[in-house]
């Protein structure tokens, strides 16, 4: 088998803009093989059956969505207050949001998990050890919630991603204001935080 990993990284790339483009039943060796621009077969001899082909996509979208040590470096030098948290939660935003196609091809993908015990099994280990780095950032630098307040955080901010690249349900509404409500809200009660600027106690900042 090829161990060329430019190679292997030109075509994983190219994989993840076809499923973001075409969908699981649009991905094919074929297709990954035009999209990367290499002679037909190419993708075939790295990735010998779509099954491999799917958990290499898989493992690899979180590689390309995943923090720099450098801005995680940038984020811990600062004071662990309700304010960092939510600085932490944009970042996962903006990491997530400025290549759109890499988390609409993670949505695909985890989609396709449910047909695929397989690739449930791949895509699953790399997301809970994301999930697991997030707890121990918020653990280590002594931030406010735990595990399950992560979790929350995690399960609201993947479904405003969703909203954000497909359908919005309120597309008025500022991506960046809304990130800030949601993490107050989950978890800054239990640290008498103010809420952000122009919201109240009530519901009014994202109705």
């Amino acid at each position: 088998m090829p161990t060329n990993p430019a190679r292997r990284k030109l075509l994983a790339d190219a994989g993840l803009r076809v499923l973001a483009d075409a969908g699981a039943r649009g991905l094919t060796h074929r297709a990954v093989d035009a999209e990367a621009g290499v002679p037909t077969g190419t993708c075939s001899n790295y990735f010998g059956s779509r099954d491999e082909l799917l958990g290499a996509l898989a493992e690899h979208v979180l590689v390309r969505i995943g923090p720099t040590p450098e801005r995680l470096a940038e984020l811990a030098d600062r004071e662990p207050d309700l304010g960092l948290l939510v600085d932490y939660i944009r970042y996962i935003v903006e990491r997530t949001t400025e290549a759109p196609e890499l988390t609409v091809a993670l949505f695909e993908l985890r989609l396709e998990a449910r047909r695929r015990p397989t690739l449930a099994a791949t895509l699953g280990d790399t997301l809970v050890g994301a999930h697991r780095d997030d707890v121990a950032f918020n653990v280590e630098r002594g931030l406010p919630g735990g595990a399950t307040e992560i979790a929350l955080l995690r399960f609201a901010i993947d479904g405003l991603l969703l909203d954000r690249l497909t359908v919005p349900l309120a597309p008025d509404l500022d991506t960046d204001h809304l990130v800030e409500t949601i993490v107050r809200r989950l978890v800054g009660p239990s640290t008498g935080a103010p809420p952000p600027a122009g919201a109240s106690g009530g519901g009014e900042a994202v109705q």
